[in-house]
């Protein structure tokens, strides 16, 4: 019940936005009762934080099942760069957009994300340390991952107002060709470190 809970909020927030998303449309569209809804998620706040505490949960584990193959790439970087651009496709993206956008004005929503973004955050570095574990200890590479982030998620959003996929294509290439850059100058420093 609580997955059915939990699916049912990202769709809710990425089809009605965060304002629309209520608990009484989550829990039809989930097909539980009001009461078991409140059961599980006493507030909205808990509800929305707990979906995208679960999708992150998720989008982890898709990339950790990928981590074999991207070691034995022969473009590492390049493929885990694109992984999580791909990663970032889709509801998931949608529905945490629309909770870091309403969090501005909402105390409590803001206080929920504080606690859920670095669950979500630290599961794309510790991805990214087990990939390459040899630069992981040095504070460069931990911005890095993070810029990365930035770099995927601000393409993304500025995207949605023009809806183009080929400059989306476009501008996410010569984005992950900057990040390639700034990785490889990482990894080469490192060692001397």
């Amino acid at each position: 019940m609580r997955v059915r809970l939990l699916d049912a909020t990202i769709d809710c927030l990425v089809e009605y936005g965060y304002a629309g998303t209520t608990t009484t449309r989550v829990a039809d569209r989930a097909g539980v009762t009001r009461g078991a809804q409140v059961h599980h998620f006493p507030a909205k706040a808990d509800l929305v934080t707990s979906a995208i505490r679960h999708l992150a949960a998720k989008r982890t584990e898709v990339a950790m099942a990928e981590l074999d193959r991207l070691k034995a790439s022969a473009d590492p970087v390049g493929d885990a760069l694109q992984l999580m651009w791909e990663m970032h496709q889709g509801p998931v993206f949608s529905a945490t957009v629309e909770l870091w956008v309403a969090s501005r004005t909402d105390p409590e929503l803001r206080r929920q994300m504080a606690l859920v973004e670095p669950i979500a955050t630290s599961s794309l570095v510790e991805f990214g340390k087990a990939l390459m574990p040899e630069h992981a200890p040095h504070p460069e590479f931990l911005h890095a991952v993070y810029t990365a982030m930035d770099v995927v998620r601000g393409i993304l959003i500025a995207s949605w107002a023009t809806r183009d996929q080929a400059e989306l294509e476009a501008r996410w290439e010569r984005g992950r060709g900057h990040l390639r850059v700034l990785f490889a100058a990482l990894m080469e420093s490192a060692p001397t470190r």
